[in-house]
Formats: structure tokens, C-alpha cells, sequence
């Protein structure tokens, strides 16, 4: 479609159409992805409709003309401090995602740090390897140098290294609660130690974690201590469309006081249209996404929020245990909560080619590099599917056992060769080449003729060039 239509059509028409689209998408609703959809289950999901239509048009660009969004967010904004145990001054805002809420804190504290230390340098960030990309897209729209920090052998970052890569152009520290690779809280509390000793902020990335860790804690489960009960942290973010199970389009972003936040506001008094103000990235911020946020929280309430925590921990323990007794995978680390890796403790194994095979199967499968491994995210929706994905693994297993050649075939070659490859700036190159083609006026779409992936044709791209080095070489 390269215009718009000349005439209108029929509702009934169109809405047939678009399902009809929908049909080629990964299978959520009968628990077949492991990531991208957090559906706990259609009474719910009609719940969070019913919220968010009722507020589809209104705009909380201005508080002042729809104050039913401002107390939604202020609403939200408490509880969700409280539940981090922050104090009467905690303030923040709804975000559009997890996204924004690594976004804004890169832009608040760069700030913060241009107007307490008048920084003629470029700023830098320490993070740890494992930390969401979010954070890199923030340094690089901001203007921040970001310095990974490594990850000791139990996938949390090396405190002491953070320690040592501090200097006068250190203006943030994260850590992530849980990590979105391995699902492990670094450790918060020696890193608040350590900010507070440099007087640097110390934000802690829990959008993914934020809100179930909170009550696996509450079930009487000892975690390690992640949010403002350790005085160095000074911001925290936090899905509500993740665990919190709200509509698409909700995270929060929760300062100790105002005293960080201030520095995250845009103003402008010179504009034609008259003084500008901003809380956040988005002008437009749309109320249907504030009040389904909202309505969550009230619908689930804590005891809701446990007893899914309870119901989602029960099903990972199942998984890990079922994981671990299959020959040849192991469960990567000690992951704190439902986000985990497994990887082949069988050289001969290779774990590409099991999940290619678990995709044949009709399971959408997220694959990790350095180490290599298959990742899983549950909500509870994967407790009626425990038993089948546990058999198409150990299926997946042998299939692969039986025929070595998959390693080198499909995405399994390609995954295979891109954590391998030295030249990582061939990657990115034929990545981007991939995505201005996926964007371009043609409209690509992510399959070729429905059947090579774009991943096939990066491997074939990147294979394409490397051999053309190496006869260069020669």
C-alpha cells in the first residue's frame, strides 16, 4: 500500500484484513514466546481495553486540561516509589517504556553534572557488560562515553573494576536488577557503597525486575537489596507493562528527590506558541497507556502481584530443574528471578541448532552470544506449557545429537559465526544495511518469498565479505 485508499472502506472489512495480518506472528497467547509479551490473560488484557479506551484521546502533554492523567501518573509514581521503599520526597514520571526510563536518566545526570561541575571534558558512564542496550542508545544520543564494566564468573558486574574505572568525567553508575542476559542482580548494594564514597549518582535498571522482585521478596524469598533502602541509589526504573502487567506504552521513572529529577525537565520560554514544559522525552504522552497503568495496579493489587510471583517462580524452578536434567544443557549462573539462559556443556552440542529446532517446532526463541545460550522469560501463561517445552527441547537435543550439520545450517550457522567473528564492525555494517533495507520506500518485509529470514541473508552478506578479505590477503 503506497497511498492512501481513494474511498473509505468497511469497518468489518478492515478489521478482517488486519487479523488476517496477525496471523503471521509469533503465537503469545498460547505461551510460545519467551520474550516481547507480558499477557497474563484475556480477562485481564479485556480489563486493561476496557481502561485504556477510556481514556484513547486524552493527551498529558498538559496537566492543567486533563488532571485525571496527572493523578493517574502521581498515583502511579507513589505506589511505585513506595514499593521501592523510597521516602516522601521520591518523585518521577510514566514513561513510554523501558527505553525511555534508561534514556532520561543518561540526559538528567550529564545535566546534572554540566551544572554542579561545569565539565569541560565529555562525560563518561560505567555500566556493566551485561547491561540492557538501552543504555548504549543513551550514550550515544547524548553525547556520554559509556565504559563497560566486565562481569565476574557469576554473570554480576566486577565491582572492583567499576571501583577502578571511575575518574573526574564520571558522571553515572548503573546496575540492572535483574540483567536481561542472565537474570542476576549485580551487586546494588557494594555499588551504592562505592557511589557514595564519589559522590556519583547510582541508577538501578529494573525495568525488567521492577515489579516482581518486590514481591518474591514479599513471599519471604531473600533477595539481595536492590532499591532506595541502600542510600547511593539516587534513581530507579521500572516497567508497569512488564511485570506489572499494564497495556504497552507504561515504565516509570522514580528519583530519590527532586533535587535529580529537576534536571531532567525541558522548558522554553521563547517559543512562539508560548512557554513549553516537558517532564519527559515525548510531548504528546497518551493518556489511554496512564490510566491502563493505573487500572493494573488497582485490578492486581499486592496480593495479586504475590501470588503471581509465587505462581511465576514456581514455573522457572520447574523449568531450570527440567533444563538442568537434560544432557548436555545446563542453566547459566544463579538468576534471581523468572529471566534465565541455558547453555550446551557439550562441545558437540550446539545450542543454535537446538533452538533452530525449537522453532521448527513453533516455540519464538531468543538467542545470547558470549557465552552462547537460548534465553527465557515466563509469566505465568507458560505454566500450561511446562511439560511440552521441556519435551521439544530434549527433542531439539537429539535431533541435533543425530545430525551435526544443523550447526552449520540456518540460524544456527549464522548465530554461530556472529559470536565468533573478530570483525565486529562487519556486523553492524550489514545490520544497518538491513535495517535501511526493512525502512526503505520498498516496504521490506522481515522475510524474502516467506522464506529466508534477514538473519540468513546477514550471515550470507557478512560470509560474502569475509571471504572476499581473506582472498584479499592472500
Amino acid at each position: 500500500m503506497k497511498t492512501i485508499p481513494e474511498n473509505g472502506q468497511n469497518h468489518a472489512d478492515i478489521l478482517k484484513e488486519m487479523q488476517a495480518y496477525g496471523g503471521q506472528d509469533v503465537n503469545y497467547k498460547e505461551a510460545k514466546t519467551w520474550s516481547l509479551v507480558y499477557h497474563l490473560n484475556e480477562e485481564h488484557t479485556d480489563f486493561l481495553k476496557q481502561a485504556y479506551g477510556l481514556y484513547f484521546s486524552e493527551n498529558a502533554l498538559n496537566p492543567m486540561a486533563f488532571k485525571s492523567l496527572k493523578r493517574f501518573e502521581t498515583d502511579v509514581v507513589n505506589m511505585t516509589a513506595s514499593m521501592f521503599h523510597g521516602d516522601a520526597n521520591a518523585v518521577g514520571t510514566i514513561t513510554s517504556g523501558g527505553t525511555e526510563s534508561c534514556l532520561l536518566p543518561v540526559l538528567t545526570y550529564r545535566d546534572m553534572a554540566k551544572a554542579k561541575r561545569k565539565l569541560p571534558i565529555k562525560p563518561e558512564m560505567i555500566v556493566p557488560e551485561s547491561v540492557h542496550v538501552a543504555w548504549s542508545k543513551a550514550a550515544k544520543y547524548f553525547g556520554v562515553k559509556i565504559i563497560y564494566a566486565p562481569l565476574k564468573e557469576d554473570f554480576r558486574v566486577d565491582v572492583e573494576a567499576v571501583r577502578k574505572l571511575i575518574n573526574r568525567r564520571t558522571i553515572l553508575i548503573v546496575g540492572s536488577a535483574p540483567s536481561y542476559p542472565h537474570g542476576v542482580i549485580d551487586p546494588i548494594a557494594e555499588l551504592s557503597l562505592i557511589a557514595q564514597q564519589n559522590d556519583i549518582p547510582l541508577h538501578v535498571d529494573a525495568c525488567l525486575g521492577g515489579f516482581l522482585l518486590p514481591f518474591i521478596e514479599k513471599n519471604g524469598v531473600r533477595l539481595p537489596e536492590f532499591d532506595f533502602r541502600l542510600p547511593g541509589v539516587t534513581s530507579i526504573s521500572a516497567d508497569v507493562h512488564k511485570y506489572g502487567f499494564a497495556a504497552k506504552g507504561a515504565s516509570t521513572l522514580i528519583y530519590r528527590s527532586m533535587d535529580y529529577m529537576k534536571h531532567q525537565f525541558f522548558v522554553h520560554e521563547d517559543w512562539p506558541g508560548g512557554v513549553f514544559a516537558s517532564p519527559a522525552l515525548l510531548g504528546t504522552r497518551p493518556g489511554g497507556s496512564f490510566a491502563a497503568a493505573w487500572a493494573a495496579m488497582h485490578a492486581l493489587g499486592e496480593d495479586g502481584y504475590r501470588e503471581n510471583a509465587k505462581q511465576i517462580m514456581d514455573i522457572t524452578q520447574k523449568l531450570q530443574t527440567g533444563i538442568n536434567q537434560i544432557e548436555g544443557l545446563a542453566v547459566m549462573g544463579k538468576p534471581d528471578m523468572s529471566v534465565f539462559a541455558y547453555r550446551s556443556t557439550d562441545e558437540d552440542l550446539n545450542i543454535f541448532a537446538v533452538g533452530d529446532q525449537l522453532e521448527k517446532q513453533g516455540w519464538h526463541v531468543d538467542r545470547l552470544q558470549r557465552p552462547e545460550g537460548l534465553h527465557v522469560m515466563v509469566v505465568p501463561g507458560h505454566a500450561k506449557i511446562i511439560d511440552q517445552y521441556l519435551t521439544d527441547i530434549e527433542a531439539a537435543v537429539q535431533a541435533v545429537r543425530k545430525n551435526p550439520d544443523l550447526a552449520t545450517a540456518g540460524n544456527a550457522a549464522m548465530y554461530g559465526m556472529i559470536a565468533k567473528l573478530p570483525f565486529r564492525g562487519m556486523i553492524k555494517k550489514e545490520v544497518l544495511k538491513m535495517m535501511e533495507d526493512l525502512y526503505s520506500p520498498k516496504g521490506a518485509m522481515p522475510m524474502d518469498n516467506g522464506e529466508n529470514p534477514w538473519s540468513v541473508r546477514v550471515m550470507a552478506k557478512i560470509m560474502q565479505r569475509l571471504g572476499k578479505s581473506k582472498r584479499v590477503k592472500k
